[in-house]
Parts: structure tokens; C-alpha cells; sequence
């Protein structure tokens, strides 16, 4: 796992805290859809999205025992962010979810969904301590989504009484399923597999959609790295999912095949292995990284990479969630970071 990975459990609520016209259409279309004819009410529109005389009970065995969903399920609770974007991705709003934001904007994305299905705020628990179980058996839940949390081996005992826990089937896959796999099973379990797939398809057309209207990004080799806490990180190593960079048409560059998810520190004096047709930068730390921003740019073997000397060099954001999005992406916001990376990279493509 990687260093970005070991840390997601606070470094995503940290982050939470503190093409582009397609991608943008295509989820709001899928979202307004869901939400016709809701009336504000969170179970009620649950209970709406998730009607149908045509569902089946459903049985999934996980890593931890066997949920079994005997009717629809009208009331669904989730216990990570991730979750709470599938949720909203099928058309569903939680009876309660965690409060990963903690008094900071929504991100855009999860405003859009919101938005869309007019749900105004969501009810949250505080999940500073971790899962709250009294706040969630106390919203009785029909299901309970548990698809992208690292804490399930702790929380499935006490969840399992309150409701059928949806959650991965082997104790890896919290850090190996795509976010296709997580909402398709999830969708399963709600009935809801039809729109799982309209959803992943709006993502695959957002996507091949900004590829088509930038053909100069095809073949252009690429470097991302994030500047942690203890060392800068080559997150775009040989085995890395190719992830949104290489949809869009980048290839991974010569030194990739240097780094591996346990292997992949960028030492001061080895700055040049960042180098490439582009470079891609972020800070979620901020000044709390090994390194800030200013004392990185103006490092003089950093300043001397062809990249940073083309101005094929930029800065993926942080503070609007865009970083996070690309390290976690989930049913909702994968067709936004398109959104949102395309003019960035058009411009460091482009030298601008």
C-alpha cells in the first residue's frame, strides 16, 4: 500500500475539512433523473429511488459473514464518504452518513448530487471518534453501505445487528477494488445494477469524451507526485491503476518502473526522476509536507528539470477535493476531476 494510501483514513477527512461541460452534464443528467418527484425527505426519497415490485432478496458473503437483503431495501445508511457518494450516485439519500466535512464546504461534486436530488443537508454523525453505531441503529437502516472504509474488521460486529452490512468479500479489497467494483455491488444489494451501469458509462463518456477533444495528450509521458509529511512521493509508478492520466491518453514515464506502491520515496538529491513531457505536483499538507510549495519550486535541481523549465509543470489543487478525487476516486466524483484536471492539463501540454 502506498504511503498516500496508509494515510487516506485522516488524510481524506483532512482533505474534506481544510470534456469539462460533458462530464458536468452527464452526472447532473443521472442525478436529476433519480431525484424527480422528491419531496425533501431523506428516507422518503431513498424509499423512491430504491422502489421497485421487481426485486429479488439478495445474499452476499463478505469477509466477515453474510448480508442477507430480503426486500427493498428503502432506508440505507453509510459509514465513509465513498459510501455516501454511491449512495447519492444510484439516486439514493442516505438516512445518515459521516460528517467528513465537519463544518467545511461540501466539495462540488457531492453539492451537485445534493443538489440534484434536492435532499438540502444531509444528516451526519460525528465521525471524529470513528463509526457512531448508536446514531446510525438509531436511523434504523435497511442496509448499511460499507464499501470504502478501511475500519470495517473494528465496526462489522456492531453493525451487523443494526442491518445487512454491504461490504467487500476478502479484507484486501478495501485497498484494491476499483470504485466500478464497489458501486456494482453495492448496486446489488439495492436493486439498483441498471443504474450502476449508467453511471459507469457517464463516467466512460466524460472521459473518452475530453481524450477526443484533446488529441495532444496522446502519448505525452507523465509524473505525479504528492508531497507528504515524510518524503515526496512518485505516485504514477509501473503498477499504479492508470487512473484518469492515462484514460485522458498519458503514458508513464521511463523512471516509472523505479517505484512501486512501498517503494516509491523521491529523494532532494534525486529530483530529476520527476521529470517528464509533464509534471503534476500537489500539497495536500500544505506547508506541512516534507517540503512546502516555495521551498520545492525554488529548489535549483527542481527549477532545471525540463518540465519545470518548459512550463509543462503544474499544480493539482488540494483545497477543492481535486487531489483527493484523483487518489480516491469514487461513483461521483470521477467525472468531475475529468472536469476539473482537462484545462490544467491542456495548459501544461501546451506550455502555458
Amino acid at each position: 500500500m502506498s504511503t498516500y494510501a496508509r494515510t487516506r483514513s485522516t488524510t481524506a477527512r483532512r482533505l474534506g475539512r481544510t470534456a469539462a461541460a460533458t462530464a458536468a452534464a452527464l452526472s447532473l443528467t443521472l442525478l436529476a433523473a433519480c431525484g424527480e418527484g422528491s419531496d425533501g425527505q431523506g428516507a422518503d426519497k431513498a424509499g423512491a429511488a430504491g422502489a421497485g415490485a421487481s426485486f429479488k432478496a439478495v445474499t452476499q458473503k463478505n469477509a466477515w459473514g453474510t448480508a442477507e437483503v430480503k426486500k427493498k431495501p428503502m432506508k440505507v445508511a453509510t459509514v465513509s464518504d465513498g459510501d455516501t457518494s454511491i449512495a447519492l450516485a444510484l439516486g439514493i439519500v442516505p438516512v445518515i452518513t459521516p460528517d467528513v466535512e465537519d463544518g467545511s464546504p461540501v466539495p462540488q461534486f457531492k453539492q451537485r448530487a445534493v443538489d440534484a436530488l434536492r435532499a438540502g443537508k444531509l444528516k451526519t454523525y460525528d465521525d471524529t471518534d470513528g463509526t457512531a453505531y448508536e446514531a446510525i441503529a438509531a436511523e434504523a437502516p435497511d442496509v448499511i453501505l460499507g464499501m470504502n472504509t478501511w475500519e470495517m474488521d473494528k465496526d462489522y460486529a456492531k453493525l451487523a445487528p443494526i442491518a445487512p452490512v454491504v461490504t467487500y468479500t476478502d479484507k484486501a479489497q478495501a485497498n484494491t477494488l476499483t470504485w466500478q467494483e464497489r458501486l456494482r455491488r453495492a448496486a446489488q444489494a439495492l436493486g439498483l445494477e441498471a443504474k450502476a451501469e449508467e453511471v459507469i458509462a457517464a463516467n466512460d463518456k466524460a472521459v473518452a469524451d475530453a481524450a477526443a477533444a484533446h488529441p495532444e495528450f496522446k502519448g505525452k509521458r507523465y509524473t505525479y507526485a504528492v508531497v507528504h509529511p515524510e518524503q515526496i512521493s512518485f505516485m504514477s509508478y509501473a503498477a499504479q491503476d492508470p487512473g484518469v492520466f492515462e484514460k485522458l491518453g498519458f503514458v508513464k514515464t521511463d523512471r516509472a518502473k523505479n517505484y512501486a506502491p512501498d517503494k516509491n520515496g523521491v529523494s532532494m538529491e534525486n529530483l530529476d526522476q520527476l521529470d517528464a513531457d509533464v509534471l503534476l505536483l500537489t500539497y495536500p499538507f500544505g506547508d506541512r509536507g516534507v517540503i512546502s510549495p516555495a521551498e520545492l519550486e525554488g529548489n535549483k535541481l527542481f527549477q532545471s528539470l525540463n518540465a519545470v523549465k518548459g512550463k509543462h509543470f503544474a499544480v493539482v489543487p488540494s483545497a477543492n477535493n481535486l487531489a483527493s478525487a484523483i487518489a480516491y476516486p469514487d461513483a461521483l466524483n470521477a467525472a468531475w476531476a475529468t472536469e476539473q484536471l482537462t484545462p490544467l492539463l491542456a495548459k501544461a501540454v501546451a506550455g502555458q
